[in-house]
């Protein structure tokens, strides 16, 4: 089975999500992974059931919004969730978006990519070293951690942004993709990850590419179709979002206020086993390490949970 991981976010009931993980570890997947929605079960604590429940799986946050928690914080559950896991932690963080930060939290997102910077380089520290000593501009800390800490914990990153995705490659182990598709991934996060990498005197050996791939085992592309128009709609919205939807080549039809099959099928990877084989490649072949497969369903003819990790793994 080639190398991949599962989006397991919290549903309905915790029983149900703890069981996905426990299914991801059985059908062999390396790692599952959850992100952290507004309204929803807190990430890092969901990890930890994860964590009791399974054996060897790794664990992931893909990703936890960086202005939640100072830094600080972020390490003490980083390296907290790691011992409890037995070192299979990864610390995936992001700043999130504006209308969240700013309107919900009633915080400033003022510079990410240099807020990012002093963020990460604290955590990192904390981590490497236990303890940090900071003043900037966004983020401060002088502090010491006593616990137990693994100093090589995996930190990555949520980057669209050529600055951003040029920072994951200077100082973190990778970067998870959401809404990105494979030319995207292609002509504009390798590349600029490279550069990251090339300016820290590093190759790209060993730099994680985590791209959420939306799945669907199905027998009706359009009610897959349907179901997922709408997801990228509301992502549509989001500045960030849309700069990479626009850059990718459907500017015009967004500006339109339309979605096309064409864009839908680009992001995601539907239908049966060999077309879901078939879509996995294309991330793969552009440069996605590790291709996260997050099931969909709510349509006729879709395929549960599990046929759907399975037909994946095949892929």
């Amino acid at each position: 089975m080639a190398r991949l991981a599962a989006l397991t976010n919290a549903v309905r009931t915790l029983d149900e999500s703890v069981s996905r993980a426990q299914e991801a570890e059985r059908l062999g997947y390396e790692s599952v992974w959850v992100t952290q929605m507004p309204d929803a079960r807190d990430a890092a604590v969901l990890l930890a059931a994860y964590a009791a429940a399974t054996q060897w799986v790794r664990l992931g946050t893909g990703v936890l919004p960086i202005y939640t928690r100072h830094p600080t914080a972020m390490a003490q559950m980083a390296a907290t969730l790691d011992e409890l896991s037995a070192g299979r932690f990864i610390l995936g963080i992001g700043v999130s978006h504006k209308v969240t930060v700013e309107a919900m939290w009633g915080l400033k997102l003022e510079h990410p990519a240099d807020a990012m910077r002093e963020y990460l380089s604290i955590v990192r520290a904390s981590l490497a070293d236990g303890s940090a000593s900071a003043d900037g501009k966004f983020f401060s800390a002088r502090w010491s951690y006593s616990g137990p800490r693994r100093s090589t914990l995996p930190i990555m990153i949520s980057a669209l942004s050529p600055r951003m995705l040029e920072l994951a490659g200077e100082l973190a182990d990778g970067v998870v993709l959401w809404m990105c598709g494979p030319s995207y991934i292609r002509e504009v996060v390798v590349p600029h990850v490279r550069a990251g990498r090339e300016k820290a005197g590093k190759s790209m050996e060993g730099f994680e590419i985590v791209a959420s791939v939306q799945t669907s085992l199905t027998t009706n592309l359009d009610g897959a179709r349907s179901v997922l128009r709408q997801v990228v709609e509301r992502y549509s919205n989001l500045p960030f979002y849309r700069k990479v939807m626009d850059a990718s080549g459907y500017a015009e039809e967004l500006a339109a206020g339309n979605v096309s099959d064409a864009l839908i099928d680009d992001l995601s990877a539907l239908g049966d086993e060999a077309q879901i084989k078939e879509s996995l490649g294309r991330f793969r072949d552009a440069g996605v390490t590790l291709p996260c497969v997050l099931p969909i369903g709510s349509h006729d003819g879709a395929a549960g949970y599990v046929q759907t990790l399975e037909a994946a793994r095949e892929a």
